[in-house]
C-alpha cells in the first residue's frame, strides 16, 4: 500500500467506528522500568529499557464520554486524519491548551495496513506545520512506559521525554508499573 495516496487534512468529524477501528491498542515486547529515588537533597527519576519475557499487549475500547470529548476536538481546527479516499486510515487528534501555547494530541494512531510506510512521519510533521501555523510553540503526546513502539516512534520523529507522572491513572502507578510519560516536540 502507497501511502503517498494518501491526503492529510482537517478532522472535521469522528464517529465510533472510525476511532475504533483506528486506535485498537498495541503490543510491545519491552517496557521502560521506572525507578524513582527521593531524598531531601535529591529527587531522581529514571527510565531504563527492559524487554520483556512476554510480550505486553493493551486494548481498549471508547466510551461515550471520551467519543464526545473527541468529537468537540475535532470541530477545533487543530486535529488532522489521513484519509485514503474517504476512509480515515490516520488521526491526529489534538487539542489546543492556549495559556502556554501547546497542542495535546491525544490520540495518534495510523491504521495497522499503513504503519512503517512513512505516514505516521508525514502526519506528525503535517500536525506540527498546522500548530506552528497557528502560534503554537510544542507538541505533547502522553504514552505508558510499556508502549515502547510508540516511544520509540516520537522519538524518531522529533519528541523526547518531556516529563513522568508517577499517579497519572490511579495512585498506584509506580507500585503496578504503568505510568505515564509525555512526550515533547517544540516547533
Amino acid at each position: 500500500m502507497d501511502s503517498r495516496s494518501v491526503d492529510i487534512r482537517l478532522l472535521q468529524s469522528l464517529s465510533r467506528v472510525e476511532l475504533d477501528e483506528i486506535n485498537r491498542g498495541y503490543t510491545s515486547d519491552a517496557r521502560y522500568f521506572i525507578r524513582k529515588t527521593e531524598t531531601t537533597q535529591c529527587t531522581t527519576i529514571s527510565l531504563d529499557y527492559e524487554p520483556l519475557e512476554q510480550p505486553y499487549s493493551k486494548s481498549w475500547n471508547s466510551d461515550d464520554e471520551e467519543l464526545n470529548r473527541y468529537q468537540q476536538a475535532a470541530g477545533m481546527g487543530y486535529s488532522l486524519g489521513a484519509y485514503n479516499g474517504q476512509k480515515l486510515v490516520g488521526i491526529s487528534l489534538s487539542e489546543p491548551q492556549l495559556w502556554n501555547r501547546s497542542l495535546w494530541v491525544w490520540e495518534f494512531h495510523i491504521s495497522e495496513a499503513y504503519r512503517g510506510r512513512g505516514l505516521g512521519r508525514r502526519l506528525m510533521d503535517a500536525q506540527a506545520k498546522l500548530a506552528q501555523e497557528k502560534g503554537l510553540r510544542v507538541l505533547v503526546c502522553e504514552t505508558q512506559n510499556y508502549n515502547v513502539p510508540a516511544i520509540h516512534f516520537y522519538r524518531s520523529v522529533g519528541f523526547e521525554v518531556g516529563g513522568v507522572d508517577l499517579s497519572y491513572y490511579s495512585n498506584t502507578d509506580l507500585e503496578n508499573g504503568e505510568v505515564a510519560i509525555f512526550m515533547k516536540r517544540k516547533i
